[in-house]
């Protein structure tokens, strides 16, 4: 509610300002066009995500400084630290980085925004930029008619570099007009002061635009017209690193815990930046007149010196912020945390952001499977079978866990199905299907949403024959025929053991060694479904259980059985051709 009437309230003024003074109109349009073609520079480079950009951010968070050139680089590229904020978020909710790999990039980010300056101040404001940006928006809007992704992906960022050409230069002629009706320099405010007054008005004009690159080109444009000092102007670049945390925590307040922290992350570096880039801002000024000197640029030439200036202090933020990451990251898991705590019923991966991405949707979709049959189908079956779950994770014989698990715990399937596995199952589905109908994905991809929902498909599916099993297990445990529970005390002593070796494959490094004891033991389930079980016979030959009790174990029989083929192929798309899969790309 607030955004919206701060926003109605900008529209109202803006309306305001550009009845009462039309000169200020070329200006604006210039600003609205460069904004349009950052957009469109955006939407183009988000074509490019799923692979080598994709592909770049996430193999480059292993190391610091891998992740902070790779922020850097992929910034300066696309012109846009928002975008690289997006797949971050999107990263970091899936698990795909961690929040330490995260922060690097936005930091790297920062540095990469820098790029901007350079462009306008040593190419948009020396040339005539409206010859260069014709050609780049036909070609770019005959690209983005294509059906072709990769066309129209190439299209939008001709038409966005070409927007963001024609946005300088229509800001560079709304100038030079202005100048005749009105001299802002006059308006200068020497001294300390004019550094706390500009870096304010910095912030104010970042909030508004919604873009740090939009307000550094309006800057630019505005010092090279000479509408402002170079000393107010250096005031103003500080203001907007600032002001476009303050945009990113305002965006964040609708993201989720990822976004919140990073965003954070952002607002603090940031801030550390500009109160150390105000405190030497004047010895900084000399500095980039020793560079300038150095470097043969001319002493008049403000608005390289000012794209100095603001590479310099981005710079040294990072260079600061380095040896404080660990601590930041713990201190933001600390005490950024969810409002409340989700139960298992309640999605912790599906969230919007990892549907960006395909890459992060599978990942998001695995793990919250994953959470769903470690968790709630573990916890299902151990209970089905009176057993407590630490018993099966330890490493002590099934012989001896049955022998002294002769309680009923009385458990209700029913009611854990539908307090802990129904909604997630019907949100992972959804998520699922969402994913396969609006992302476009390779025949890998979707395979592998396919494979998840399979195995989803499958726990429900346990559950069901879990359910029966928990009935006669119940009612064996408090018969007093020895034969009957003889028989229920084996069943459950098989599934012990497949439920540890499918503990031991997800946890233990021995995957291999583990992944053939789980196919052994499918084989035998598969074997013992088409053989029967002979010792069933010989106690009905022997008279030994009643015609009730024949027919509960023959029925459980074959239930323990496809149960454990089941469980054994959950963990196996779970936890090996899935993650083998998404390690190979596509």
């Amino acid at each position: 509610m607030i955004k919206k009437t701060i926003f109605f309230v900008l529209l109202i003024a803006l309306g305001v300002i550009l009845y009462l003074n039309p000169n200020f109109k070329t200006i604006s349009a210039g600003v609205a066009i460069l904004l349009f073609g950052m957009i469109m520079l955006e939407e183009g480079f988000r074509v490019f995500t799923k692979g080598p950009l994709k592909n770049i951010l996430k193999r480059a968070t292993n190391k610091l400084y891998k992740s902070i050139s790779a922020g850097a680089l992929v910034t300066a590229l696309i012109q846009s630290s928002s975008l690289v904020s997006v797949i971050t978020i999107s990263f970091i909710s899936a698990g795909l980085i961690s929040l330490a790999g995260g922060i690097g990039l936005i930091f790297g980010a920062n540095i990469g925004t820098t790029a901007t300056a350079w462009l306008v101040a040593g190419f948009g404001l020396h040339i005539k930029i409206s010859a260069l940006a014709m050609p780049m928006l036909i070609f770019g809007i005959v690209f983005s008619l294509q059906k072709n992704q990769n066309l129209k992906g190439i299209g939008n960022v001709l038409a966005g570099l070409g927007f963001f050409f024609l946005g300088i230069h229509y800001m560079k002629e709304g100038f030079e007009i202005f100048r005749a009706y009105i001299d802002l320099s006059e308006y200068a405010v020497p001294g300390f002061l004019g550094v706390l007054i500009y870096t304010g008005l910095g912030i104010i004009m970042t909030t508004i635009l919604q873009s740090s690159s939009a307000s550094l080109a309006l800057i630019l444009t505005a010092l090279a017209a000479g509408q402002i000092e170079y000393e107010n102007a250096l005031a103003l670049a500080i203001g907007t690193n600032v002001g476009t945390t303050i945009t990113a925590v305002l965006g964040s307040l609708g993201t989720n815990i990822a976004g919140r922290r990073l965003a954070i992350a952002h607002l603090i570096f940031n801030l550390v930046t500009g109160i150390v880039a105000i405190s030497l801002i004047f010895p900084l000024a000399r500095l980039v007149n020793n560079i300038a000197d150095l470097f043969n640029i001319m002493s008049t030439n403000y608005t390289l010196k000012l794209a100095i200036f603001h590479t310099i202090f981005n710079v040294i933020g990072v260079v600061i912020m380095i040896p404080f990451i660990k601590a930041l990251e713990r201190f933001l898991l600390k005490t950024i945390k969810d409002k409340k705590s989700k139960d298992i019923h309640e999605p912790k991966y599906l969230i919007p952001t990892t549907l960006e991405f395909s890459g992060t949707a599978i990942t998001a979709l695995l793990n919250e499977s994953k959470y769903l049959y470690k968790n709630s189908i573990f916890e299902i079956v151990a209970h089905a079978m009176n057993i407590h779950r630490e018993d099966i994770k330890g490493g002590e014989k099934p012989k001896l866990i049955v022998k002294k698990s002769n309680k009923d715990f009385k458990t209700d399937i029913d009611s854990l199905y539908y307090t802990k596995v129904k909604s997630i199952y019907g949100e992972i589905i959804k998520y699922a299907s969402t994913a396969q109908s609006t992302l476009d994905l390779t025949n890998g991809q979707n395979n592998a949403i396919s494979q998840i929902k399979i195995a989803n498909r499958k726990m429900v599916e346990i559950i069901k024959y879990a359910r029966e099993l928990n009935k006669n297990i119940g009612v064996a445990l408090n018969d007093d025929n020895p034969h009957l529970r003889k028989e229920y005390n084996f069943y459950r002593k098989q599934l012990i053991r497949v439920l540890r070796t499918i503990h031991l494959f997800r946890t233990e490094a021995e995957y291999e060694i583990y992944a053939r004891k789980l196919k052994q033991l499918k084989m035998k389930a598969k074997a013992n479904l088409k053989q029967g079980n002979s010792s069933i016979d010989e106690l009905i030959r022997k008279n030994l259980i009643t015609v009730d009790m024949t027919s509960s174990l023959f029925n459980d029989y074959t239930n323990v059985n496809d149960m454990i083929e089941k469980l054994i192929e959950v963990a196996e798309l779970l936890y090996g051709k899935i993650d083998s899969l998404l390690e190979n790309g596509e």
